[in-house]
């Protein structure tokens, strides 16, 4: 695909195939975020993968609790949509550009995944998660100094089904002064 036809065909995706995505494709999405651009040259961002089966059902309680949909056995889809790999953007909240470097990383992560085949959505949510005493875990979890803010989730894995049609551009959205 040409970079015009990844950028008008990528979609976010809100249902998920069980197969987890190989190590190798997960790493060359993080890889994506890792090269985005950020203010002054800080790197501010860190992208963290979580694995561990605990902390990943903490993560879907707490986002489903933060949306006021707690998680329940005969409710659908989690916060996360049933996506096999969950990936975490924070970023050091002493540098100003911090959201935006973040932001920038899901940004590139969500192209990438969708030039390997890869399907993703963007998660919100994180900032709240990170305010709490679940931020505070994982923060020291990864033995990170200082305050972290999250930027966001991405749920990563293979689309059930077709991927969602796009929406209408709307042309009014660009101006010349």
């Amino acid at each position: 695909m040409t970079f015009d036809e990844i950028v008008k065909t990528r979609r976010s995706v809100r249902r998920y195939k069980k197969d987890v995505p190989a190590d190798a494709l997960v790493d060359q999405v993080v890889a994506a975020g890792l090269a985005a651009p950020t203010g002054r040259k800080q790197q501010s961002s860190v992208i963290v993968r979580i694995e561990d089966p605990a902390l990943r059902a903490e993560i879907v309680a707490e986002n489903a609790r933060i949306m006021g949909a707690p998680p329940s056995p005969d409710r659908g889809p989690d916060p996360f949509y049933g996506a096999p790999v969950m990936l975490l953007v924070i970023a050091d909240k002493s540098k100003s550009t911090a959201v935006y470097d973040g932001s920038l990383a899901l940004g590139n992560m969500m192209l990438k995944a969708h030039e390997l085949g890869l399907a993703s959505c963007w998660i919100h949510r994180a900032r709240e998660e990170m305010e709490g005493p679940l931020g505070a875990k994982i923060v020291s979890r990864l033995g990170l100094e200082g305050e972290w803010i999250g930027v966001g989730h991405l749920a990563l894995g293979y689309c059930d089904g077709p991927l969602p049609p796009a929406y209408p551009i709307r042309q009014d959205r660009y101006r010349t002064l």
